[in-house]
């Protein structure tokens, strides 16, 4: 068993929920501690939950002493209610998890982003996105992956009918997403939570590196 410790964010997302279940079983990690709003269903010997104020997240200052984060927190503005609103959970948040992760020494900083992100985007959410690359680059903690996954596959807690419209059509296209297109081909949310895991058990790499769809499929394959 592994002797390494990780705080893990967005718990209950289509990425998170996943995630969480991988570093429980994996034999890399001893200790995996979720921040949540509510707490979990779910118990297990490995486990600690913290139920937070995403707001405050200063006062738990001292759970970011780990070797690797992973933040996949993200809404929608119909969920969230408002651009504002929106732009805390995908940007406010994921920065002050970034700044203190780095305050408490944190080998490794592994983050949800979305293929596309740039901070220069007409649309507001891959603005929203590359505001958040863009900040944590400015941060400089001293690993970080951001996964840019494509159209995301797999249950959500919460319908989304625009996306699930989306994912038939891009099954039934999914033949001609080859070569320079296959970034854009739709991803499981597991295969991103296997990538952001074996990611994590390799040597650090310094700095800021991002990996599209295409590339997360290849990490998440077994090593």
């Amino acid at each position: 068993m592994g002797s390494k410790k990780a705080l893990l964010f967005g718990a209950t997302g289509l990425i998170g929920r996943e995630l969480l279940s991988i570093l429980l079983e994996s034999e890399q990690y001893e200790h995996v501690i979720a921040m949540v709003r509510s707490p979990l269903p779910l118990s297990h010997p490995k486990l600690t939950q913290h139920t937070v104020d995403f707001a405050k997240l200063e006062d738990h200052a001292a759970a970011f002493a780990v070797e690797d984060v992973f933040c996949c927190l993200g809404t929608t503005i119909r969920k969230a209610g408002s651009q504002e609103a929106f732009a805390k959970v995908d940007v406010d948040y994921p920065l002050a998890i970034a700044r203190l992760a780095k305050q408490a020494g944190a080998r490794h900083l592994a983050v949800v982003s979305s293929i596309g992100a740039n901070i220069d985007s007409r649309t507001f959410y891959l603005r929203m996105k590359g505001r958040m690359e863009e900040g944590i680059r400015r941060l400089g903690p001293p690993s970080v992956h951001a996964f840019r996954p494509s159209l995301l596959l797999g249950k959500r807690e919460e319908v989304r009918f625009g996306e699930q419209f989306a994912s038939v059509l891009s099954r039934m296209f999914a033949f001609l997403m080859g070569g320079p297109l296959r970034k854009y081909k739709p991803i499981a949310g597991r295969t991103v939570a296997l990538a952001m895991h074996n990611a994590a058990g390799r040597p650090v790499q310094q700095g800021f590196t991002a990996f599209e769809s295409d590339k997360i499929a290849d990490m998440a394959m077994p090593v």
